[in-house]
């Protein structure tokens, strides 16, 4: 991708206790991008604390994820000089402009949104009502995400293929805009889909998950890592059999996180036979222990020291808020023929 003068924006929602697969499949590329945009293109990333809340319903949970995902970018490398860093819930141009969305905007968008179907396949899975549970934020959530992207002339947005639909939806919105008064009012965003970015599974095979249990934890103590990579599923082959890395989920693992190096000596242990998973693991502890170390080392002190952050946010927000109103004012005056 062209990154010259482009804007490229990303969000995050707060989640649960950060693993190393959120870093390797998330927290990783977005912080890359801020460092790819050139001086006169704008990386934006933002916490999607308004999106969190159509599941997380208490207060003083949604604030410490929102506080623990902020600081995880921060130690991760995150650079608010660089990148346009801010709360969502802290621009409220945002949520003007989805009222305004929200009138161009097919409810069979809506109706055919994946989240949205998603939720309605498990209560038909469960034989309940098919709305059971179903909140108007999670209905209408490709709007707000419409206007996440369309409000500061965004170029492209990062995602993975789940995630496509919702700027296919953000275009079809602007372009109806555009096509309705005849000129450009918004701009058309386009998808860049994250193929690099990669899915790291977890200590049993399985997709990396904190529902499953399964996770290598990021910020963990050097004991918390080691137990979950020591607990790490591997079969029943003698050392010396002559094994396709392919096949072992040791590897799969390294190949996410650690040093190339270290990858292709774990590789050729295991081709040529000879290296045990024990040895393979201990590799394996020391490559994520020396990537995230300093990374720990920082979430804490941002976690200790948090107003810092905040201001970090504060500042990132008002320089967001100066992006978007122009754009809001410029939607404003098309559909209420002001100029």
């Amino acid at each position: 991708m062209n990154y010259e003068n482009k804007t490229i924006l990303t969000g995050v929602k707060p989640t649960g206790t950060l693993h190393i697969g959120n870093y390797v499949g998330a927290i990783k590329p977005a912080i890359e991008f801020g460092h790819k945009v050139n001086q006169n293109g704008k990386h934006i990333m933002f916490v999607a604390d308004y999106h969190a809340i159509n599941a997380i319903k208490d207060a003083p949970l949604l604030s410490r994820l929102t506080k623990e995902i902020a600081c995880a970018y921060l130690a991760c490398g995150l650079n608010p000089e660089k990148s346009l860093f801010y709360k969502q819930s802290d621009v409220p141009e945002l949520f003007e402009m989805t009222t305004i969305l929200m009138a161009y905007t097919p409810k069979g968008f809506m109706n055919k949104a994946h989240a949205y179907k998603a939720a309605v396949d498990k209560n038909i899975a469960r034989g309940e009502p098919t709305d059971a549970g179903i909140n108007m934020g999670l209905y209408t959530y490709p709007v707000l995400m419409a206007s996440d992207i369309l409000s500061y002339d965004t170029d492209f947005v990062p995602v993975g293929k789940d995630q496509v639909q919702h700027v296919e939806i953000a275009a079809d919105i602007a372009g109806a805009i555009n096509a309705h008064y005849e000129k450009e009012v918004l701009k058309i965003p386009a998808s860049y889909l994250t193929e690099s970015a990669q899915v790291l599974p977890g200590i049993d095979g399985q997709k990396m998950s904190k529902s499953y249990h399964n996770v290598i934890p990021l910020f963990g103590s050097d004991n918390e890592i080691k137990k979950a990579v020591m607990s790490i599923k591997t079969d029943c082959q003698d050392i010396n059999d002559k094994k396709n890395p392919d096949d072992i989920l040791l590897y799969h693992i390294a190949r996410g996180i650690a040093p190339e190096s270290v990858v292709a000596e774990i590789k050729e242990g295991l081709e040529k036979g000879g290296m045990g998973y024990g040895s393979i693991k201990k590799m394996l502890l020391q490559a994520i222990l020396d990537e995230v170390s300093e990374k720990r080392e920082k979430y804490f002190y941002y976690m200790d020291h948090f107003d810092e952050v905040n201001d970090m946010l504060q500042s990132g927000a008002q320089k967001a808020r100066q992006i978007a109103r122009p754009v809001l004012e410029r939607v404003k005056d098309a559909i209420f023929n002001r100029k």
